[in-house]
């Protein structure tokens, strides 16, 4: 038995490898696109409350400066004291701003301070309106009033964060969104190696499969594909087993039937060939008797034919049973009534329990030759005396029938054969009165035709005890 699993690299798995990187890597784009997006953008919102915040507490210090001196001729004539002023205000536990962003939302020449005439009393001055415009700013969202004791003194106008990013060329956002790169280039790498890792392992597998299929199509039933892991395709390689199996298993059947029918229909022939030798020869005279035996064996065939062609019918689906509401327990006890007398011929006792009635739907004909099949069997297979013993019951939605006689039983390897086409048990129930060697399969098949089954166990009188089940009529 050869496992088969040849490697190699598929189309599957490249449509498979092309999809997942496509896929990753669309996916690696807009998470860098948006995540450099949202961090940009909330970055900006960030340094706008930040810079509002600062702007509204140096207003109140410079309202607070203005009550103590009445005018605004101390920033005038003193720029030092206007950089003191910020960077108390701003940073009162530091001796100088921070390096970076933040220091720069603490430089002074961020902001601007006008007197209630609009006149610029410190700072540099702010850019025109036409390029405000074009740059898309509103120096009117960043203006505060400046308020002394209830009146307004002056207003402090602060750069808008996203001049200072232009002037500072984006520092803090360049080095964030190169490491946004970076990881979005590491995922897609990742991605890269996953999906060719998982297309070159699918691939081998279907290969494999694509391959063993092939073989088995070809008439190799002895292919079989390894069986690892415990998902999806280690379930289809184990199914795919089965089937192997089984098609192996039907073949040698076949090749076995074949050989089997070949041996039944030799006998036969065998014997009407001699027979019609002897007649022509002179050996044996052409007269009634010689006739009557060549009818006899005329007649073996053409049993041995019906009921091969009933076999054939039963495996196409094919079997002709027209079926009507009966009574089963009726129809039992009469057929067995009937053959009461040809069983105690036979030195076979007939011991019956049947309860109706049992309601089914049924051919009554095919019904007559199943309960033909199984008398005929039980006669010429158990010793005298012996004795037949039937139950008929109807229980749980069906009717069961227990048919039991007495020894010679068979071994426990040899009751799933029974009823296996031409199978004789070569011990105590052999071919011993003749028969085709079909009547237990086709008694299974006929059972099957009504929507039953029949299964076989040792008896308790010694022989076969034989369980046949029908669904109920209406259930």
């Amino acid at each position: 038995m050869k496992r088969f699993a040849k490697p190699g690299v598929s189309r599957l798995g490249l449509k498979l490898f092309a999809t997942i990187l496509a896929v990753n890597v669309a996916i690696c784009a807009l998470i860098f696109l948006f995540v450099s997006r949202s961090l940009d953008q909330g970055f900006i919102d960030y340094l706008e409350r930040v810079q509002a915040q600062r702007a509204e507490t140096l207003a109140t210090a410079l309202g607070e400066e203005w009550a103590a001196r009445g005018s605004w001729q101390w920033l005038q004539d003193n720029e030092r004291a206007w950089f003191r002023l910020v960077h108390r205000q701003l940073w009162p536990d530091r001796e100088r701003p921070p390096p970076g962003l933040q220091g720069r939302l603490s430089d002074p020449r961020d902001f601007l301070v006008r007197d209630i005439q609009g006149n610029i009393v410190i700072g540099p001055p702010p850019r025109n309106d036409a390029d405000r415009r074009e740059r898309g700013h509103d120096d009117s969202r960043h203006v505060l009033s400046i308020v002394s004791q209830g009146q307004q003194v002056g207003e402090l106008v602060y750069r808008p964060p996203r001049e200072l990013m232009a002037r500072m060329d984006h520092i803090f956002i360049d080095r964030q969104q190169r490491n946004l790169s970076i990881i979005v280039g590491s995922l897609a790498l990742a991605s890269l190696l996953l999906a060719g890792v998982l297309s070159w392992w699918l691939g081998r597998r279907t290969r494999g499969m694509a391959l063993a299929t092939r073989r088995l199509t070809e008439g190799d039933y002895s292919v079989r594909l390894a069986e690892r892991g415990h998902d999806e395709l280690s379930r289809l390689a184990r199914d795919f087993n089965v089937l192997a199996e089984t098609l192996e298993a039907n073949r040698q059947a076949r090749q076995r039937w074949v050989a089997d029918i070949a041996h039944e229909l030799r006998t036969p022939l065998a014997v009407l060939h001699g027979e019609i030798e002897a007649m022509q020869d002179g050996i044996r005279p052409l007269n009634a008797d010689s006739l009557g035996s060549l009818s006899q064996e005329v007649d073996q065939l053409e049993r041995l034919v019906q009921d091969l062609r009933l076999l054939a019918q039963s495996d196409a689906g094919a079997l002709d049973a027209r079926l009507e509401t009966l009574d089963l327990a009726k129809a039992l006890r009469e057929r067995l009534e009937d053959a009461r007398g040809w069983l105690e011929g036979g030195g076979i006792s007939l011991d019956l329990d049947i309860r109706g009635p049992a309601p089914v739907r049924g051919d009554l004909q095919r019904l007559h030759q199943l309960w033909n099949n199984l008398l005929s069997n039980t006669r010429a297979y158990t010793d005298a005396p012996g004795r037949l013993k039937i139950k008929l019951e109807v229980t749980g939605g069906q009717v069961r029938i227990r048919w039991e006689d007495s020894a010679p039983g068979v071994e426990d390897e040899e009751l799933p054969r029974l009823t296996e086409r031409l199978y004789r048990v070569e011990a105590s129930r052999n071919r011993r009165l003749g028969g085709s060697g079909l009547g237990l399969s086709i008694a299974r098949a006929l059972v099957q035709a009504h929507g039953g089954d029949m299964q076989v166990s040792h008896s308790t009188l010694g022989g076969l005890c034989w369980t046949l089940r029908f669904p109920l009529a209406g259930e």
